[in-house]
């Protein structure tokens, strides 16, 4: 493969072509580190052009492609498999943010942009990019793209595909398609920007997006409200709805084991309540009139709540500094259950007036079947997406509950399945799920998709093994 590396270098320059193990270590591991892969090499483009190239050139040569942006995905999706015969396509040079158009609220950026810097040039502008994810500090539009990425705001902005209006693509033969309109209505066939969003590389690779921008509010408030089941969480929401509107941007469902964890293992911060409850929900409006009226409605919604006793207590925070204190205990649950120890995440949705039904029936089912074991439940209810995470028993072992993962994914996937939902709502199908979603999409489904495969990447050289 040295033909292979050389051509890559006169491409790209030798300093983006790295070969070395431990300049490549960082791209090979998974983000939860469960999984090393191998690579031929790592390469940097700094351009589509260059993408462009290094595309060619491995097919040239049968050299499978892994793109990559910022590595946080969890289902092994962005991480080479253990040949060493495939290169990482790293795009973290692709990080210019190419124009800003206020008037027609959207902006281009490069891939390879981190999301939280596509976030603060928005609010340069004045404007705001919704899409709010716990690793916004690190993914890149890219990979949240390629994934369908949904985050905290879904249910009043929508996820990463609502929020795309056009992209930019690499295909595996190493052409350019320059679909970078920022219409919002064009009616000219197959909609070929909805194709490769969600398709986590396999079909090519986003290089550029125009991305909707929208006003900045006037106003966020945010709220915490103690319930005593996930069924009045879900009338909370019904009423929330009703007096808030399109106001109500976020609405996150967290169990009390959830902040316990936050609290065991982040012991500087603080539940806000003298007792603790079995369910929490967090609110956030958005609006766009006045603090003034978002807190009319927020105190209408929490009295209205209280009165018909579907909350217990709530809190409303009276400070910037006091929401984003209630936000880190929702945003640090996934840090403190790697700090309690290994376990066995699902990324699941449910038609939502279901979701109190499917967590009664779920955890009973694991009980029987893994006595002690502890559930970690919190998502976006709003949106239908729970983050169903299975731990050991307390004192037990880590390393024995982890074999028993596939057990464990049968029962909950099973039963996702018999309440009409999904086994991944956000995080995409990867390596984790690629086998495992063959038990629950019909055979026409599954076909449909190799065979759109097949048409677009005929030498299966764009992220092999990856979700068909």
């Amino acid at each position: 493969m040295n033909a292979f590396l050389e051509s890559c270098r006169i491409a790209i320059g030798a300093n983006y072509v790295m070969t070395e193990s431990a300049d490549m270590a960082a791209y090979l591991t998974d983000w939860r580190q469960r999984f090393t892969g191998n690579a031929l090499a790592v390469v940097k483009p700094g351009s589509t052009e260059e993408v462009a190239t290094i595309v060619r050139i491995c097919n040239t040569f049968g050299v499978p492609m892994v793109p990559q942006g910022g590595n946080t995905g969890l289902v092994l999706g962005s991480v080479p498999d253990g040949s060493g015969t495939a290169i990482v396509i790293s795009l973290t040079r692709l990080n210019r943010i190419r124009t800003v158009d206020a008037v027609n609220n959207t902006m281009t950026v490069e891939s390879g942009c981190v999301l939280e810097h596509v976030q603060n040039a928005a609010t340069e502008a004045e404007r705001l990019f919704p899409l709010s994810l716990a690793a916004e500090g690190s993914c890149t539009i890219g990979g949240n793209l390629s994934t369908n990425a949904g985050g905290t705001a879904v249910l009043r902005y929508g996820n990463s595909r609502e929020l795309c209006l056009g992209l930019e693509v690499v295909t595996p033969q190493g052409e350019i398609w320059s679909g970078l309109r920022g219409l919002r209505k064009d009616n000219t066939g197959y909609d070929l920007r909805d194709l490769y969003i969600g398709a986590e590389g396999t079909l090519g690779i986003i290089t550029a997006a125009v991305l909707k921008l929208f006003p900045q509010p006037k106003a966020q408030l945010t709220a915490l409200a103690a319930l005593p089941t996930p069924d009045h969480a879900l009338r909370l929401l019904t009423l929330a709805q009703a007096h808030c509107g399109a106001s109500l941007t976020g609405f996150e469902m967290m169990s009390d084991f959830c902040l316990q964890l936050v609290v065991k293992h982040f012991p500087h911060m603080r539940m806000p309540f003298q007792e603790n409850y079995p369910q929490y929900v967090l609110l956030e409006l958005s609006d766009s009139e006045s603090k003034e009226h978002a807190a009319q409605m927020l105190e209408n919604l929490v009295g209205a709540a209280l009165e018909q006793e579907i909350i217990l207590d709530a809190v409303l925070a009276a400070s910037i500094a006091q929401s984003k204190a209630l936000w880190n205990l929702r945003e640090h649950i996934s840090l403190a259950q790697a700090a309690e120890g290994k376990n066995i995440k699902h990324d699941i949705s449910i038609p939502i007036a279901r979701i109190g039904d499917f967590i009664h029936t779920t955890d009973a089912l694991l009980q029987n079947a893994f006595p002690g074991c502890r559930m970690v439940t919190f998502g976006h209810l709003g949106d239908g997406n729970l983050h169903y995470n299975v731990s050991p028993p307390e004192h037990a072992s880590d390393s024995a509950f982890i074999e028993q993962q596939a057990a464990v994914n049968h029962v909950v996937h099973d039963s996702v399945n018999q309440f009409g939902g999904s086994i991944s709502a956000e995080h995409g199908l990867g390596t984790l799920k690629r086998d495992e979603i063959l038990r629950y999409k019909s055979t026409i489904e599954m076909n449909l998709m190799r065979n759109i495969k097949r048409a677009l990447d005929p030498l299966n050289l764009m992220n092999p093994g990856k979700v068909v």
